[in-house]
């Protein structure tokens, strides 16, 4: 279980550190240990002794005016992505619940598809129950155009850090900052 921490652990060693004397992660400033903490996937950083404390002190730290994230300079990473929807199916677009104030968009919490009914009458019945069907605007009862939405599921873990692997490859971290 603790082998994906300890693989994120070997993995920012190098870019952390300059020596393996010195790789010690008691060691490493703040914004290094909620890296590494961060980049902890099985278990998550939840599951290990070592990163509650600086996690905690993130989480705080975040609702205090002023906040500026923690870096580790060596990693070559500043504050996190978040991205707090999960992507939507294949064929589906990205769509905003409604207009907010001033005709502003809302959230882009909902995938969308259109149809072409009248060339696939049955595209609509394979898509199950749970979507919204809406006629293309001004086409009226005899459209062949139809358009489905649902929402899009919230990711559990929102936050992300890219990191070089040891072959020089970006590798996408997914963490939260739930207690």
């Amino acid at each position: 279980m603790k082998s994906h921490f300890i693989a994120a652990a070997v993995a920012l060693t190098a870019i952390i550190w300059l020596t393996p004397t010195e790789t010690r992660a008691d060691n490493a400033s703040w914004g290094c240990q909620v890296l590494l903490c961060a980049a902890s996937s099985n278990p998550s950083w939840h599951g290990v002794p070592y990163c509650k404390p600086p996690m905690y002190k993130l989480i705080a730290a975040m609702a205090k005016p002023g906040f500026s994230w923690p870096i580790c300079p060596r990693s070559g990473t500043g504050k996190p992505g978040r991205e707090e929807y999960e992507e939507c199916p294949a064929g589906f677009k990205v769509a905003y619940s409604a207009l907010g104030h001033e005709g502003n968009h809302s959230e882009p919490n909902r995938c969308e598809k259109t149809f072409n009914v009248c060339q696939d009458r049955n595209a609509l019945k394979n898509l199950g129950k749970k979507v919204q069907y809406r006629r293309a605007a001004g086409d009226g009862e005899n459209s062949c155009t139809q358009t489905i939405s649902h929402p899009r599921k919230r990711r559990a873990d929102p936050y992300f850090f890219d990191l070089k692997n040891d072959q020089g490859v970006k590798q996408r971290y997914w963490f939260n900052l739930n207690h």
